[in-house]
């Protein structure tokens, strides 16, 4: 860390060989496709790099790595699209449930049906379903309440669970 701190190309070459792998699978969560992911991934080193005198080694630095890998995704959609988030707030009864027992889904398809999420969705379902983040870390973080963030959350499992369905019905009628 010292030696990153004082812009050592060699030691910012061996984080990056350490968590470049994990950071691009996280990268992708968020992105829509492989390109975007790896813009994503490479701004983030970057970013890091020039504020890791940032990091205080408090908790993990990897931990620190990922946190600079979400924000600088959520930043990328932000600038790239007008994010538009529905800050309607429903009542949410029932929270749908995507169930994945004795699903033929892989890991591949399921992060492509991800993928597929509208980004408002996409990103809150990312950063509460994968991320463990709370509803109110992600209204701060996406500029929203508490209550669009349920809302986008719910709408964004509404629309996995039919995604997942029609791809098992797609799988028994092949």
């Amino acid at each position: 860390m010292e030696q990153c701190k004082q812009q050592n190309l060699q030691a910012q070459s061996q984080v990056y060989q350490i968590f470049a792998g994990k950071l691009f699978a996280l990268s992708l969560k968020y992105c829509r496709n492989y390109q975007d992911a790896e813009d994503v991934l490479q701004d983030s080193f970057l970013k890091a790099f020039d504020k890791i005198h940032q990091y205080k080694n408090k908790g993990s630095f990897e931990g620190w790595l990922r946190r600079v890998v979400i924000t600088t995704a959520l930043q990328k959609y932000k600038d790239k699209t007008q994010l538009y988030i529905v800050k309607e707030e429903i009542e949410i009864k029932d929270e749908e449930e995507v169930s994945l027992d004795d699903s033929n889904i892989n890991l591949d398809v399921l992060l492509s049906l991800i993928q597929e999420l509208p980004d408002r969705y996409r990103l809150v379902f990312n950063l509460y379903v994968l991320d463990n983040f709370s509803h109110k870390e992600i209204a701060d973080l996406l500029n929203i309440s508490e209550g669009t963030s349920k809302s986008n959350l719910s709408r964004a499992k509404k629309i996995l669970k039919s995604k997942i369905e029609a791809y098992q019905l797609k799988l028994e009628k092949a």
